[in-house]
């Protein structure tokens, strides 16, 4: 066997070892995106109905009032008055009696019975509760223009005796500025921001004053609507951790310890106040929560945040009991592992949370803990599921194995476990959560009024149907669901939105209906909602028969304006998985307001519409259609009513504005919609139609996304949605085919530059000028041996169009590859490319630098046939569409690409090798991959990883643009922060292996001398 044929065996099996790897990597690649897809079973509420709307019935005066004389009785009876006040007209003298049992009972309970007749009312109750309830009852039928007399009879007690706020819009100031720009995406609500100082004595006692004013009045409002308790954000800002094991936390003058004091001065009125009504006060917290010196007594004495330590939690609950002692007022602290970090932090306070607790072990350990302090005294802990994809515990809310192994045998009296009803976050197409179906604890079900990713409660979104169809399922599989948590105002940023402040700011009347309807069906599943929504109507709307049941009406359309215009149904009615995680069904409106132009979202979201539709895309663009009628019949039906029967004139203008927004953002989704899903059409068939198609959805959406710019942006009321990387996204599909074209063209020129290095490898073509450069390509390219072969006697023409044709290709498949919009992408490629040519250059010295480039320059040409190929379709956007959604085209062109790649360096160690020998051929590659990899890295570390991404994927746009804004592109997909700099390190280190491989060693040193 000739050395020439057993080095053509070798390469051949090189190459076969390398295809192997590349598979090997193309597999593991499909695995880590893990796109995958699997039918969801949808809710079923009854079809929204508009019921008969009676004539208003006028309330009579209370002349004649017997009642016990308590706070919570006498607050109870001020609503009443005042709905009786508020009412348009009164009717005769009334008198009410209250006959409540004097034997001990059932604090809790709060059934009633109602007795005599409209004019002369008893209610007959065994608690003060119930007394209160049934007064509160009263008021809202007053307010709802009902007749009192209805209300006789016996009264059950409430279906789910927990009925829980969130603390609304409390302490939050209403500051314009702090709205207008939209882009503020920080969860942090500011409550009580003018409150806090930042030097002693910490509190502004005035801003103190209103807030309590302001507290007071939600806890009225919460009452009337029949909740009970309330979650107040805080936990280690109100602790001074004197009696923490081995403590105290805070040294003598830290003014940590002096804020706490002052703190919890500050606010135990409020918690007085609401014990005072009969509301229970829940601190609401992340673990960890955490201040600076908090976090160093912990590290120092544990040597980390060792959250699966029972003798670490031992300083939480110490901090507990030191709370409770000071402010009795207290009932108990709901905990959040799930969320956490720098969003929800407040600047200027050092006062944070961080996401540790993240094991079986670590939440089991803290539950126990936490359980035996709440039954110690006689308190509770309301554990959150909401895990959102963070450790071993990530799938806690959405599995039933999870939820098993993380909470099984847990069964404290204490424990009240909270799990939002929809399987994921608050979005609609979601399945009911059927964690809540299981589990020996109490539980509560979390809903949300104000709904965030739909549009933050702007649209009109009657929830009833749904919530009934959820609460009941729920009963009837789980006999320890005891209670809800109302989230009136919270849930994502508080400033990316409408300025919509519930009881101060913006139409917050609008999304109110969600919050009573909850409590309804908390105290009666059973209840009709469809008159609740009516008494919503007229409560804040009109008296007017027809005009409530006009708006009743509109609301019956509500659902499918936003779950047929927000949503593409083909793809949101699935569940889809990606990436270790289950993405949202509103993945195409990334994160509240961001219409994304990501390929990622995009591709995937037409492959599941195709898939689901058998390819007919235009039942996946109706939907946005249907859309747009429902909001617009909407609109037509507040238009049409009397203005002169409304309550507020600016009530009725802000139901017809919000309407008008519906109807422009759903125009605007539709036109957007269509363009996305026919582009993916396009770069699927390469149909001339569905291109044609785009360009005039393009038109569209350009010309409806400017209209609403002009109208909405700047509008705290109605702000405009960003379509920032959504045109972006258009300006790359709009360079599509072009790109393609000029792929076409370079592909062909590169084939034929390869094509004319075989014939002259075999012909007199050799002779021509440049056929000697192609011929040295195309033989350092697959036969590396032979590479300083075939530059011997080379013209300087020849030996720069070595050099010239592989570069210049290089940088015109990587800008076309990028649509010659990311200098990002070119620099760090080309740059690598640099320092490695540079490198080897510097270790080849006076040797002969041609037959390296020989090999390396051929091996770039067949590196970009490849990828020029896979642009030639239909452009960039064609390319990444194959890669995300046809498993089989990305798995071979991973496979090729990466054995390509990696023949580069194996070939240009190869012809190095012939010069200089093996061991030191291959120092060189290494010391040049090295470098290749080290400069780049360190330049990307000074950056920063995050911003060197986000600059990177704004413009590929291959990830949601809204990504790095919002969660940050390393935190979604948990890449370390420090990744730049193990490349660099790695660099280093095959930098300093190349060079210490490519010195002569002193036994060779004779021997190379006058070689060359």
């Amino acid at each position: 066997m000739t050395q020439a044929t057993r080095r053509g065996i070798l390469a051949v099996i090189t190459v076969i070892v390398l295809l192997a790897l590349g598979a090997g990597l193309a597999f593991a690649v499909g695995d880590a995106l893990g796109i995958r897809t699997e039918p969801a079973a949808q809710m079923q509420p009854a079809a929204a109905i508009v019921p008969d709307v009676a004539d208003p019935v006028a309330p009579p005066d209370f002349v004649s009032l017997d009642v016990p004389a308590t706070v919570r009785v006498g607050v109870a009876i001020d609503e009443l008055l005042d709905a009786v006040a508020d009412a348009p007209t009164r009717e005769g003298e009334g008198s009410l009696t209250v006959v409540q049992s004097a034997a001990a009972g059932d604090e809790a309970a709060d059934g009633y019975t109602l007795e005599g007749d409209a004019a002369s009312l008893r209610i007959v109750s065994d608690s003060e509760t119930a007394t209160v309830r049934a007064i509160y009852d009263l008021a809202a039928q007053v307010r709802a223009a009902r007749p009192l007399a209805d209300l006789l009879g016996a009264h059950a007690p409430s279906a789910l005796p927990l009925r829980m706020t969130d603390l609304g819009a409390v302490g939050v100031a209403p500051d314009p500025a702090e709205w207008e720009s939209g882009t503020d995406y920080s969860h942090a609500s500011k409550a009580f921001a003018d409150v806090f100082q930042p030097e002693a004595p910490y509190i502004d006692e005035a801003a103190l004053a209103e807030s309590y004013r302001d507290f007071d009045e939600f806890l009225r409002h919460s009452l009337a609507n029949g909740f009970n308790a309330l979650a107040f954000p805080g936990f280690v800002e109100f602790v001074t951790f004197d009696d923490a094991p081995g403590g105290p936390v805070y040294a003598d003058g830290d003014d940590h310890r002096d804020k706490a004091l002052a703190l919890r001065e500050a606010f135990a009125p409020f918690w007085e106040r609401a014990d005072e009504l009969g509301v229970q006060v829940f601190l609401r917290t992340d673990m960890l929560a955490l201040t600076g010196p908090l976090e160093h007594y912990l590290t120092d004495r544990f040597g980390s945040l060792d959250t699966e330590n029972p003798e670490f939690w031992d300083v939480y609950t110490a901090g507990l009991d030191e709370l409770y002692d000071a402010a009795p007022a207290l009932d108990g602290v709901l905990i959040r592992i799930g969320e956490a970090g720098p969003v929800y932090d407040v600047g200027g306070w050092d006062y944070y949370s961080a996401l540790e607790v993240t094991t079986v072990d670590a939440v089991r350990t803290m539950l126990g803990a936490f359980t035996g302090q709440a039954e110690a005294s006689d308190r509770e802990v309301i554990f959150r599921t909401w895990s959102v994809g963070v450790g071993a515990v990530g799938d806690m809310h959405t599995n039933p194995e999870s939820y098993e192994a993380v909470l099984g045998g847990i069964d404290s009296p204490a424990l009240i476990v909270s799990t939002k009803y929809t399987l994921g976050d608050f979005y609609t197409w979601l399945p009911l959560n059927d964690t809540l179906e299981q589990g020996a604890q109490r539980r509560i079900v979390e809903l949300q009024s104000r709904r965030e990713f739909e549009n933050f409660g702007a649209f009109p979104n009657d929830l009833g149907a749904e919530y009934q169809w959820a609460l009941q399922q729920i009963l009837a599989a789980n006999d320890q669901l005891e209670g809800i948590w109302v989230w009136t105002q919270d849930g994502g940023p508080w400033r990316a939105g409408p300025m919509t402040l519930y009881l101060k700011a913006g139409f917050w009347q609008l999304y109110e209906l969600n919050t009573q309807v909850a409590a309804s069906l908390a105290q009666n599943p059973d209840v009709d909602v469809a008159d609740v929504t009516a008494d919503w109507a007229r409560e804040w709307f009109s008296d007017d028969s027809e005009t409530v049941e006009a708006i009743v009406d509109a609301m019956t359309n509500s659902r499918e304006a936003i779950a047929q215009g927000m949503y593409i149904e083909q793809f949101a009615a699935q569940r889809v998985f990606a990436i270790g995680l289950e993405p949202p069904p509103m993945m195409w409106i990334f994160e509240w307001d961001i219409l994304t132009g990501d390929s990622a979202v995009l591709d995937v979201l037409y492959a599941i519409a195709r898939d689901a539709t058998g390819g007919d895309i235009a039942q996946a663009i109706e939907g946005g259609d249907d859309a747009v009628a429902a909001a617009e019949r909407m609109r037509g039906l507040v238009e049409q009513t009397d203005a002169s029967t409304w309550r507020s004139p600016e009530l009725r203008e802000a139901f017809v504005s919000t309407l008008d927004y519906e109807v422009d953002v759903l125009r605007l989704l539709t036109a957007y919609r269509a363009m996305i899903l026919h582009q993916g059409e396009w770069h699927d068939t390469l149909s001339p139609d569905a291109y044609a198609a785009w360009d005039a959805d393009r038109a569209a959406f350009e010309q409806l996304a400017a209209v609403h710019l002009d109208r909405y942006e700047g509008d705290i009321d109605h702000p405009a949605f960003n379509v920032t990387a959504a045109q972006l996204g258009v300006d790359r599909a709009e360079r599509d085919q072009v790109m393609a074209w000029i792929a076409r063209g370079l592909l062909a020129l590169a084939a034929a530059w390869v094509l004319i290095g075989i014939l002259a490898a075999r012909t007199r073509l050799v002779r021509r000028p440049g056929a000697a450069a192609a011929r040295g390509t195309w033989l350092g390219s697959t036969r590396p041996w032979r590479a300083r072969e075939s530059t011997l006697g080379m013209l300087e023409l020849d030996r720069w169009l070595l050099l010239i044709v592989p570069a210049a290709l290089l940088v015109a498949t990587r800008a076309v590859q990028t649509s010659f919009l990311s200098w990002t992408h070119l620099a760090v490629v080309l740059g690598a490319w640099l320092m490695f040519a540079v490198v080897v250059r510097i270790c080849i010295r006076r040797r002969s630098p041609w037959p390296v480039i020989a090999a390396v320059g051929g091996v770039v040409v067949l590196r970009c046939i490849l990828t020029l190929f896979a642009l030639s379709f239909s452009g960039p956007g064609g390319y990444w569409f194959a890669f995300w959604t046809e498993p089989v085209l990305r798995t071979l062109y991973i496979a090729v690409a990466f054995a390509l790649f990696v023949w580069v360096f194996v070939a240009a160690g190869w012809a190095l090798a012939a010069q200089v020998g093996a061991r030191r051929g291959a120092g060189y590659v290494l010391a040049g991959v090295g470098a290749g990899l080290l400069v780049p890295a360190v330049v990307i570390g000074a950056i920063g990883l995050e911003t060197a991404l986000t600059l990177w994927n704004d413009e590929m746009g291959l990830l949601p643009w809204g990504l790095a804004r919002i969660l940050g592109i390393t935190t979604y997909l948990e890449i370390p922060s420090a990744t730049p700099w193990y490349a660099a390190g790695l660099g280093a280190a095959l930098l300093v292996i190349g060079v210490l491989l490519a010195l002569p060693w002193r036994r060779q040193r004779a021997a190379a001398s006058g070689t060359d």
